[in-house]
């Protein structure tokens, strides 16, 4: 791995975020409704308006407008949110965390299930236990997450009173009790997760077991289970590492059901508010530190890949 392709890369991820920047600024800027009218109400006089417009610097160029965001952006200040009068970043970053806690728990349980399951239905494909992985599979991308979430809250909180059905505890707060309000989104989240994640394992290494250096693997005399281990499944898991990457972006800004339904604030609900508030600075970090996120994960995906096949060079 060259420096020149950690600062192309770099510099890709760059100019990246600038073009989100620019086209969620300006997607903010057509959104139905007057920010000044969100924050004084309908009844408010067109005197009281224009004061709290030009307070906010709305009546300027779009262009001024938008160099002004940015230039904070690049100190670090992401502006105030026109709903609480408070800055905007602590506000996004505590968000995020609580989203990321339930990122990592999903994905962490994913992989300690879709990875065997994807494994024993490739090994024994065609059997019953490939149908069994194909079958959860099926349920699993196929059943809405609403619908997962409400079947969850019913049977493990209302039925048999084990779980909380809703409610967010911080980690730092009670970490017994956090925890315990995030098995029911978490064992959500992962189940979708699973669904495509197995499938994509069995795929991958169905079509690894059958390579001509598995075969060679093999003639050598080296036990089935060191073929799989060291040869197919090494190969087989590149493409996983991809799917991953995109999943933790899922996670993070395409659960806000899941999010809304138990009660917990992170990045995809609080967007969801900001939206309904017109609160534009907070519509536009979050977006941005979204973006920011997908690139990251597929940064650490690319250096994955080469750690687990030496063959990869970036130059």
């Amino acid at each position: 791995m060259s420096g020149r392709w950690l600062l192309r890369r770099t510099g890709l991820i760059l100019y990246t975020l600038l073009v989100v920047s620019v086209l969620v600024f300006g997607i903010t800027q057509v959104l139905p409704a007057d920010a000044a009218t969100m924050l004084l109400g309908e009844n408010a006089t067109a005197e009281q308006l224009a004061a709290v417009r030009d307070r906010l610097g709305l009546n300027d160029p779009v262009w001024v407008q938008y160099w002004r965001w940015l230039s904070g952006v690049l100190v670090g200040d992401f502006g105030i949110s026109m709903r609480t009068g408070l800055p905007v970043l602590p506000q996004i970053l505590d968000a995020l965390a609580r989203s990321l806690l339930l990122a990592a728990l999903s994905i962490g349980t994913m992989l300690v299930i879709a990875l065997p399951l994807g494994i024993l239905a490739a090994v024994r494909r065609g059997r019953v236990a490939d149908l069994v992985v194909s079958l959860v599979s099926y349920l699993g991308v196929s059943l809405p997450e609403f619908v997962t979430a409400t079947l969850a809250i019913l049977l493990f909180a209302d039925v048999l009173g084990w779980l909380p059905a809703t409610g967010y505890v911080p980690l730092a707060e009670d970490p017994g009790r956090a925890l315990l309000h995030l098995v029911l989104p978490v064992a959500t989240v992962s189940l979708i997760l699973v669904a495509h994640v197995s499938r994509m394992v069995r795929s991958e290494l169905v079509d690894a077991l059958h390579t001509d250096y598995v075969r060679a693997a093999r003639l050598k005399g080296l036990p089935e289970r060191t073929v799989l281990r060291r040869h197919a499944l090494r190969n087989a898991l590149l493409p996983t590492i991809t799917i991953v990457a995109l999943d933790v972006g899922y996670v993070l800004g395409g659960i806000i059901v899941v999010e809304e339904i138990f009660a917990i604030p992170g990045i995809g609900r609080t967007l969801i508010v900001a939206v309904q508030n017109r609160d534009l600075p907070v519509i536009q970090a979050g977006a941005l530190v979204m973006a920011a996120t997908y690139c990251v994960m597929n940064f650490l995906a690319d250096l994955t890949y080469a750690a687990l096949d030496k063959r990869i060079q970036y130059a």
